[in-house]
């Protein structure tokens, strides 16, 4: 069995494929709604909810 530590960010660690996502993502302000992965995810927690966007 796999134990994973998630008690925090000093312990756990990034790997090659987690650091290659990170550097690669879609980026934008999140103040002036230019997150493109805020948005999406804005956007989904309001259709689940049934809200408007």
């Amino acid at each position: 069995m796999t134990v994973l530590d998630f008690r925090s960010d000093t312990v756990t660690r990034p790997s090659p494929a987690m650091r290659k996502a990170m550097a690669e993502a879609e980026v934008g302000d999140d103040v002036y709604r230019e997150d493109p992965t805020v948005n999406r995810l804005e956007g989904l927690a309001a259709e689940m909810l049934g809200f408007e966007r």
